[in-house]
């Protein structure tokens, strides 16, 4: 293998250690919140607040990103979210309520950062190869959200019981991103001529597109049933008489049962100029999912479990190569991942809100699956004019990669000008 390859390879890795760490903060809560709702004596209404916060983070926060990254660097603020995620995790752990919410407000803002920059990272360093780094990156993220949801609660049993153990596992690999993305907060990237934000085709005027609010609605919709599932799924179940165990097994399996259309979509999804057909089936199947729990949740739930994650899990790494491949240029991808990711997540952050709150006032889980059932409607409207083939600007000549530089994760890239091969490590289009 080559140097140029050695490099790219090295880069790959560093976007998995960060989308590694991108979901088990959120996804190890659901698991165990009847524990923590009986260590803490939290109430149904804060219960749904804790679970929401992190999504909430995600939107309210995700503006500050591109900020960051003008004044630090790209790389440097996604080692600088590692270290506040990693802070976060440990918070949470020291005893008291109140630190419980800090310290997830915490990882929520870090995720939040690396939620708009690490697709903007793949946008930029394997300009020739996103749809397989985006399936590296999505596959990655899914698939230790599975990893959390299934074994948080066995591994709270094996580590003496209650929830904080199960919870302080995921500060590993938070620890693990951190150290090795930690030299790249020594080093700043110089402005280049398409760096973030530098083309003038700003967010702000992304709202005034129709197709930019297409992208980040069917990015909120998507998102609101996915957290909806993360937050409440465990607790539906074992309503219907699952074990704590069990439940958590069923969420992680709609969960690993995504790492299969992680693998696909994104491929599919930059080979093909229009992408309504993934629309379509993302939204049959979730839809099939969520009606087999409505009617009949124990009969065959590791079939409707199944169904409902193929679904949803092949919306979101179709709602990232929709803002690839719809923002064209570096800096409008950029643009366009805030706005997404900023007022999507903001919006999804009501829908698990939504389900707890219809669940407290009914004492039944049937109106909240309705409620998801019915988003499944609008999600699929929105995406087919989002899933059209479009672009918010033409495409450009991206900046070299770092194919050609040292191999260092931390590494940022060197001035306008420099030149190098483009890196990646596959061959769909992006």
């Amino acid at each position: 293998m080559d140097d140029a390859r050695l490099r790219s390879a090295a880069l790959a890795g560093g976007v998995v250690l960060i989308a590694i760490n991108l979901r088990p903060a959120a996804a190890a809560i659901g698991p165990v919140l009847h524990r923590i709702q009986s260590d803490t004596g939290l109430p149904s209404g804060w219960a749904g607040a804790l679970t929401t916060l992190p999504v909430l983070c995600f939107g309210l926060l995700a503006p500050l990103a591109p900020v960051l990254a003008r004044r630090l660097g790209l790389r440097a603020t996604l080692a600088g979210a590692m270290c506040v995620l990693l802070a976060g995790m440990l918070v949470r752990l020291v005893p008291g309520i109140g630190l419980l919410f800090v310290g997830t407000a915490l990882a929520g803002a870090a995720i939040a950062i690396g939620n708009v920059l690490l697709p903007v990272l793949v946008r930029r360093d394997f300009a020739q190869r996103t749809a397989t780094a985006m399936a590296l990156y999505t596959v990655s993220l899914i698939g230790f959200a599975a990893l959390a949801a299934g074994t948080t609660v066995p591994l709270a049993d094996a580590l003496g019981g209650g929830w904080r153990p199960g919870l302080a596992v995921w500060a590993i690999p938070a620890a693990g991103a951190a150290l090795t993305w930690l030299p790249a907060l020594g080093r700043r990237e110089a402005p280049t001529a398409s760096a973030i934000g530098a083309d003038g085709f700003s967010a702000r005027a992304l709202l005034r597109q129709p197709l930019a609010w297409a992208v980040t609605l069917f990015f909120a919709v998507q998102s609101g049933g996915f957290y909806a599932t993360l937050a409440w799924l465990p607790s539906i179940f074992r309503s219907h008489g699952a074990s704590e165990s069990h439940a958590g097994l069923l969420l992680s399996l709609t969960m690993a049962v995504g790492i299969v259309t992680a693998l696909i979509v994104p491929g599919v999804a930059g080979r093909w100029r229009d992408q309504r057909p993934l629309v379509v089936g993302c939204c049959v199947l979730t839809a099939a999912g969520l009606l087999g729990i409505l009617l009949a949740p124990m009969s065959a739930p590791y079939l409707w479990t199944i169904l409902l994650g193929l679904g949803q899990n092949a919306a979101f790494p179709l709602a990232l190569m929709l803002i690839v491949m719809r923002g064209g240029s570096v800096a409008t991808t950029e643009g366009l991942s805030t706005m997404a990711q900023s007022i999507g997540y903001a919006l999804s952050s009501l829908a698990p809100l939504a389900v707890g709150a219809l669940h407290g006032l009914t004492h039944s889980w049937s109106p909240a699956l309705i409620l998801l059932l019915a988003l499944i409607g609008p999600q699929l409207v929105i995406g087919l004019a989002a899933g059209r083939d479009r672009q918010l600007s033409p495409p450009r000549a991206d900046p070299p990669s770092d194919a050609a530089r040292p191999a260092i994760v931390g590494q940022e890239p060197p001035p306008s000008g420099a030149t190098g091969p483009a890196s990646g490590c596959g061959g769909a289009r992006g």
